[in-house]
């Protein structure tokens, strides 16, 4: 019997060019937002950090909504992070508001969208240090849920799973 065959990496790229003071242009080349060190004039690295948790699990909830054949009409997260008081100021917690409007939408369907999000398929969530605590809370048609402590995806949980 021969060995599977090893999956290649996913390599991604990006780059930051310096464009005074602290601030970035920050992308792949012809893709490229502002990121300000300060958080003065543009989203400053942190934030930055929480946008891309925040639309990546977004872009799962969504599309496994819509194979449930129950489209998104309206969708806003709103994301908080507690850090370190010490450098380095590190996210420590975060807690994401999912508000999801839309027809056919269940509460089960939308947490459970939300917890493959964090588990299995968001590249950003999987790659956080796993000693952040994540926790959400669906407002589904303007009804408020209870917040739910997400498991965030380890490399051990995959391999036994």
């Amino acid at each position: 019997m021969t060995a599977p065959a090893q999956a290649k990496p996913v390599i991604t790229k990006s780059r930051a060019v310096w464009v005074g003071d602290h601030q970035f242009d920050a992308g792949p080349e012809g893709r490229t937002a502002p990121v300000d060190g300060d958080s003065k004039t543009a989203p400053g690295p942190v934030e930055t950090l929480l946008n891309a948790i925040a639309t990546c699990a977004s872009v799962d909830v969504i599309d496994i909504l819509a194979k449930r054949r129950t489209p998104v009409k309206q969708f806003v997260v709103n994301v908080t992070a507690t850090r370190r008081t010490e450098a380095p100021r590190r996210v420590t917690r975060l807690e994401l508001e999912f508000q999801i409007d839309g027809k056919g939408i269940t509460v089960d369907h939308a947490e459970r969208a939300i917890e493959l999000s964090f588990e299995k398929y968001c590249s950003v969530a999987g790659s956080l240090a796993p000693d952040i605590v994540a926790e959400t809370i669906l407002v589904l048609n303007g009804e408020r849920q209870k917040p739910q402590r997400r498991k965030i995806w380890r490399p051990e949980a995959a391999v036994s799973s």
